[in-house]
């Protein structure tokens, strides 16, 4: 049975990232350039307020089981695939970028929901809504990448 502390971490780990991803979802919707890109741009826009609320209800769990929310010097980026293209009309690398983040989302809510069960079902519950926007985000941006790679 896992740990208070090693909920904590895990929830931890999951709320860098869930700000590491807006950070990249706004330069990215702010670099990209092109006709192409305006569905991205908007997509992207609009799952900015989706990360920054997951971000926010992991923050409070954090709180509620003792735990301490880490500001910006604790965080650890790591999204490689998700920087800025440095062709901006490049708007396939974008679509691959979020794919990457949106596929590691889902390890992580998938490894928090094990490392919650018959333990912290309060925990394993948020962890089960959050992955369900995860995955509905991936099938969006699955579906962006079909049409744009379309030969």
């Amino acid at each position: 049975m896992a740990s208070k502390h090693e909920i904590i971490a895990a929830l931890t780990s999951a709320y860098n990232k869930e700000l590491e991803t807006v950070i990249n979802y706004l330069s990215c919707s702010i670099d990209i350039d092109g006709v192409r890109a305006e569905a991205i741009k908007n997509a992207l826009d609009a799952d900015i307020q989706g990360e920054i609320g997951h971000a926010r209800q992991i923050g409070a769990r954090i709180r509620q089981l003792g735990g301490t929310v880490p500001g910006s010097m604790a965080m650890k980026m790591e999204q490689k695939a998700l920087q800025p293209p440095a062709d901006t009309t490049d708007v396939v690398a974008v679509i691959r970028g979020v794919l990457a983040a949106e596929e590691d989302a889902i390890r992580t809510y998938n490894g928090i929901i094990k490392l919650c069960e018959g333990n912290d079902y309060v925990t394993q519950d948020l962890a089960v809504r959050i992955l369900s926007d995860e995955e509905g985000h991936r099938q969006q941006f699955e579906g962006y990448l079909k049409e744009y790679t379309r030969g």
